[in-house]
């Protein structure tokens, strides 16, 4: 199974956050019982040095992907870094902070690291929201709300004093990718960064002071917009500008998989979400099937010479439903990997006594934990040389399936497409032939990446969790001179969405293969 990868003292919040927000009076009220001092505690410079200790120690003993794209030297060295830089007292919020540095800078789009759940549920209850939704485009933040305040299509300059720039980087930590890649980070910083993680980030606030340009204008505005509830937020979001062309895309708001016909020479198969079975014996994933042969059987019969294969914003989902659609498209098996190890006996979990489950929102009972044992010893049956390998039972061939699609093939990816959406590009990429790849730099990786079962860890002090998957995998992805080790799956054609098109409503990806589709 893949995962997808999305996570005090008065004086200490007045200096924090004086300059970027007003932080409601709650927070600061001793009588409160739903305050944030009550969530947002302090830690001794003790407490984090054991907290942080103690996960570089859990890491060395259950995490195969440390030293994936890291040294040892490295590792060491920024954790020490981090242990040395705390030399006071600091609130959660701000030793999470550091965590989220250190899951990002190992390079595992599976590493996720959240504050406890009581500390979010929290933020989540106030009135403290940016209101309205934001959209990043060519490197801007381009304001995607419908409101009288400010028009759409304008570029937000600063927001309570901190500038684009300073916002759109103050937010990368938060977005974790395989290897070195950071396409994610950059549009995440606007498009998924205004809600729970700006609280996280910059505290709570009353209101946002917004320096803004309007649609083609060098002047500069400025509108203050008050904070609103979470409800208020998502609701605004639903009517965000972009909805015409981003919700088409959305694999919350599509079908899992759905096929149609956009003239007499091209189809279009969009793949939005791997998940729609978790295994062979599913019911739904002979429906899956059933879909696939239909499609592929379509194509070959009306001998149509172009198929648009779209998996932009696909979050992962489970085997074998992803190898599925590259059976049609190439006459070669392939296997999921060459390799697959964990690096501890699963007969012994690592630091049991810190092991919360394998999702950060429940905690696993001891059945399901004996259970989640006897699974890891069958996948993984022999601990030899600090390495266990997986059984090859559960790393089948799959064979090229009849009728083979044999025009031209387009496949659309962005920097969202991770885990199992992306071990899916990649194998299009390695064994399909007659492929032109449009869009971005995929989130997972091309050659190998951590993935299929995580654990998750509480840290005893802090109570932050972290999580990372623990099956490093060498993928079936043979050598490419155009694919960089250390990188997710790269087009053909690198395109990014544009302003003018967000203005007409226009799918800038799609445009340019169906262009690219005419000049043929």
């Amino acid at each position: 199974m893949y995962y997808i990868k999305n996570k005090n003292l008065i004086s200490i919040f007045a200096l924090l956050f004086f300059f970027s927000c007003k932080i409601q009076a709650q927070g600061f009220d001793k009588n409160t019982k739903d305050s944030v001092m009550i969530y947002n505690k302090m830690l001794s410079e003790k407490q984090m040095h054991e907290d942080l200790k103690l996960l570089l120690a859990i890491n060395e003993k259950a995490n195969s992907g440390l030293y994936q794209y890291r040294s040892k030297k490295q590792i060491d060295s920024i954790y020490s870094a981090a242990i040395k830089s705390i030399k006071k007292p600091l609130s959660v919020t701000e030793f999470y902070k550091i965590m989220l540095r250190l899951a990002d800078y190992e390079g595992s789009v599976h590493n996720y690291t959240i504050p406890d759940l009581d500390l979010i549920n929290f933020l989540n209850r106030q009135k403290s929201f940016f209101p309205y939704p934001l959209l990043y485009i060519n490197g801007q933040i381009i304001f995607d709300g419908q409101s009288s305040d400010i028009p759409a299509g304008s570029r937000i300059r600063s927001i309570n004093g901190i500038n684009d720039a300073q916002l759109m980087r103050s937010f990368y930590k938060y977005y974790t990718a395989d290897g070195h890649n950071s396409t994610e980070k950059l549009s995440a910083s606007v498009n998924k960064s205004f809600g729970i993680n700006y609280l996280l980030e910059y505290g709570l606030c009353n209101e946002f002071v917004i320096e803004y340009n309007a649609p083609k204008s060098g002047s500069l505005e400025k509108k203050v917009l008050s904070a609103v509830t979470l409800k208020q937020r998502e609701a605004n979001i639903k009517n965000r500008f972009s909805a015409p062309v981003t919700d088409l895309i959305d694999y919350k708001k599509q079908a899992p998989y759905s096929f149609s016909m956009l003239n007499p020479a091209a189809g279009l198969l969009n793949l939005r979400w791997f998940g729609m079975a978790y295994g062979s014996d599913d019911p739904k994933f002979q429906t899956y099937v059933q879909f696939l042969d239909s499609v592929f059987t379509k194509l070959d019969k009306n001998k149509v010479a172009n198929l648009i294969i779209d998996v932009r914003n696909n979050p992962g989902g489970s085997d074998p439903n992803f190898e599925q659609p590259v059976m049609y498209l190439t006459d070669k098996p392939f296997k999921e990997n060459v390799k697959a190890t964990i690096i501890f006996d699963p007969n012994f979990l690592p630091f049991e006594k810190y092991f919360w489950g394998v999702s950060t929102s429940e905690r696993m009972d001891s059945i399901t934990k004996k259970m989640g044992k006897e699974y890891l010893k069958d996948v993984y049956p022999v601990f030899k040389n600090n390495v266990s390998v997986q059984n090859q039972k559960y790393n089948p061939v799959y064979y090229p399936k009849s009728p083979r699609f044999k025009g031209k093939i387009y496949l659309l990816i962005n920097e969202n497409v991770a885990s199992a959406a992306s071990h899916f590009a990649s194998l299009v990429k390695a064994y399909v032939e007659n492929v032109t790849i449009v869009g971005v730099e995929t989130v997972g990786g091309y050659y190998r990446h951590n993935g299929h079962s995580p654990l998750v860890y509480e840290l005893p002090n802090s109570k932050i969790k972290t999580q990372f998957s623990i099956v490093n995998l060498v993928q079936d992805a043979p050598k490419k001179d155009n694919q960089p080790e250390g990188h997710g799956i790269m087009p053909d054609h690198e395109v990014w969405p544009s302003l003018d098109d967000f203005f007409q409503h226009k799918d800038t990806q799609m445009e340019f293969t169906l262009k690219l589709i005419e000049m043929k």
